[in-house]
Order: C-alpha cells, then sequence, then structure tokens
C-alpha cells in the first residue's frame, strides 16, 4: 500500500471503540515503520493558555482549543502552516512539529494557522493496514482549510465524501442509458 501521509481516515460508522468512534484522523506520518494520526475533530474543553504553564515559561499569547490527538500519551503536538518552524510538511502546506522551540515560536507570533494536540493515535507496522481491509476505517484526501479549522460536523462531511469516492469508479456515465427508463 502506498503512504496514506496527509491524508485523512474516517472511522465507519461500525467503529465503536470509544477512543475512535465517530473520529477523523489526519495521517501525520504512514510508512513503512506504521503510522501516526492526529483525530482533528476532538476539542478539548482545556486550552492552551491554561496548559502551557506545564510547557514552558515562555509568555503564551494565544489562547486556542486543545485536542485531544488521540489515545497515545505524547507531547504537545502542533499543526500550523509556517514551513521555517517543521519538522516535516505533512501535505497541501500544513506542517508538523512537536519541538519545543518552534512551539514557542508559534505561540509568541500569532502570525501562522495552528491547531495543537495532546496524544496522538499510533499504528503499528501493517495495523492500520489490517484495519483498513477489515472496513474500519475510510479514506479521503486532507486538505488544509479539513485539517486546520474543521467543522462541529466534519465526520458526517467526510464520510459521505469517502463514500462517494469508494462508490464513484462503480459509476461510470458509458453505462448509464439515454433513456434510465430502460434501466
Amino acid at each position: 500500500m502506498s503512504s496514506l501521509q496527509g491524508q485523512f481516515i474516517i472511522a465507519a460508522p461500525r467503529l465503536v471503540d470509544p477512543n475512535f468512534a465517530k473520529s477523523v484522523v489526519l495521517l501525520v506520518r504512514h510508512g513503512e515503520d506504521g503510522a501516526l494520526g492526529l483525530i482533528v475533530n476532538r476539542p478539548l474543553t482545556a486550552t492552551l493558555d491554561s496548559i502551557w504553564g506545564q510547557v514552558s515559561e515562555e509568555p503564551c499569547l494565544v489562547d486556542n482549543v486543545l485536542y485531544q490527538g488521540g489515545p497515545c500519551d505524547g507531547p504537545l503536538m502542533v499543526l500550523h502552516t509556517d514551513p521555517s518552524l517543521s519538522q516535516f510538511e505533512v501535505g497541501d502546506g500544513v506542517h508538523f512539529t512537536a519541538d519545543k522551540e518552534a512551539i514557542e515560536q508559534l505561540v509568541a507570533s500569532q502570525s501562522t494557522a495552528v491547531k495543537f494536540f495532546v496524544g496522538y493515535a499510533g499504528w503499528a507496522v501493517g495495523q492500520l493496514e489490517a484495519e483498513l481491509a477489515e472496513g474500519s476505517w475510510l479514506t479521503t484526501p486532507a486538505t488544509k482549510g479539513h485539517m486546520l479549522y474543521i467543522a462541529e460536523r466534519s465526520w458526517d462531511i467526510l464520510l459521505g465524501r469517502a463514500r462517494r469516492a469508494a462508490v464513484f469508479p462503480w459509476l461510470n456515465p458509458k453505462h448509464i442509458p439515454d433513456d434510465p427508463s430502460v434501466n
């Protein structure tokens, strides 16, 4: 399977694991070593400002909502649009960093779009591919807007998009008769 880095996996309706039910996960990394993703549609009640003292002594000039990136513990992670503070580009001009100094600069500058995450979703080698094969997830391309500014109904919207994309190859206009009543 080719890399799905920079794409969304959307929890299928039958996926009832509370860690992932109705989740939209951005695959930040996907390759030979497994996969790392961030759930982009799970805002927490906490804000960055409320936990910033645990991260840094530098001033915090943003008060963005934190997102629960997944069930695995990890450092504060950020999706953003500043290539100079990037560990790597996820896709569509969106970058990732968990580097403390880069995050401090992002928090101090307020000049770029940012989204902050605590926790992440991780899959061992072959694990995500097996879950995709059993139908637990659907895939769809990710756009900058959906990565950084996800809507409340994003799971419904992106699930519909993924379902249409899965069916589209079967809907070849060459096979539609001129008169649909003869179908």
